[in-house]
């Protein structure tokens, strides 16, 4: 099978300590996966046995029908991975840098220059190919990191955490990039910023405490969670038409998130009583922190977790 299987991935320390467990999904060989969760979730640990740098405890995982364990050499021919610790070297061009890990990659001189000045141009930066790494601004240096690993013409592209502590510009610059790349490879992320995921993602995973609790597209998601619409209504007293319902407060108003079938039967009410609200798909922020919440309370009611 073309693209990436895991089944029943997990990875303890020490035999007690869980960093991932049970972990189980697929996805195809085109479009970007965001994995989503807080600090410790698990993120990382995930993408450094998908790209055959950590062994996993027990389970199995495939890329394009090859296992990562047993066969990493041939993995690693079809993958590139970006670090979240990835800097460019201050003292080395952008060319010098591209050439460089393709050396490393087993390519001769000639097709590796070749292939580092195609790729700096494809992404629209060539014409910093001869300026030095500590002269370039936040985004171009993670255009040139990309750049390095899409010179390699792995196919299926790991990036971890690729736009923490860019500004907003050089953010939108990585992520219109990552836009137009998709169509060619499957872009592996993990990401902290969730509207990151949720504009870039075809499919999202949602891990905490080291388990995946749920994945798919943003809709499918929201139909997980059970709440698909978030209505606001911007006045202090409660509408009728809400009255028995569970609702946020927030300043000059109250939320409620619910289903589609209810969210419209709702607005309807609210329209009759002359309320002013607003409804909109709910976010994944919501859709999140409704997940980890649920997780949370599953290992207090347990009686807690491991150590992390």
């Amino acid at each position: 099978m073309r693209g990436v299987v895991c089944k029943g991935i997990s990875k303890t320390y020490d035999r007690k300590t869980y960093a991932l467990r049970n972990m189980s999904f697929s996805f195809p060989d085109r479009g970007i996966v965001a994995m989503i969760g807080r600090n410790g979730a698990g993120k990382t640990t995930l993408m450094r046995i998908m790209a055959t740098e950590l062994m996993p405890s027990k389970g199995s995982a495939t890329i394009n029908g090859i296992d990562v364990v047993k066969e990493p050499g041939r993995v690693r021919e079809l993958i590139a991975i970006v670090p979240q610790e990835a800097r460019v070297m201050p003292w080395l061009t952008p060319r010098q840098t591209v050439l460089s890990y393709l050396l490393y990659r087993g390519f001769g001189y000639h097709e590796a220059l070749t292939r580092a000045r195609r790729s700096l141009g494809k992404l629209g930066i060539g014409k910093f190919e001869n300026v030095l790494g500590h002269k370039l601004s936040g985004g171009t240096k993670r255009k040139v990191l990309v750049a390095t690993v899409l010179a390699s013409e792995a196919k299926i592209i790991f990036l971890d955490e690729p736009t923490t502590g860019l500004d907003p510009i050089s953010r939108a610059e990585v992520w219109r990039l990552l836009q137009r790349l998709k169509s060619n490879y499957l872009i592996f992320l993990t990401t902290h910023y969730l509207e990151e995921a949720e504009l870039l993602a075809d499919s999202i995973g949602i891990i905490d405490r080291g388990k995946l609790l749920a994945m798919g597209s943003i809709d499918e998601l929201r139909k997980k969670a059970g709440q698909q619409y978030s209505i606001r209504v911007t006045q202090e007293v409660k509408p009728r038409s809400l009255r028995g319902y569970k609702t946020t407060k927030f300043e000059g108003g109250h939320q409620l998130m619910t289903s589609e079938k209810k969210a419209f039967e709702l607005s309807d009410k609210l329209i009759r009583e002359k309320a002013r609200f607003t409804i909109n798909p709910v976010s994944l922020e919501d859709i999140f922190y409704r997940f980890a919440k649920k997780s949370i309370e599953s290992e207090e009611t347990s009686g807690g977790g491991d150590e992390w």
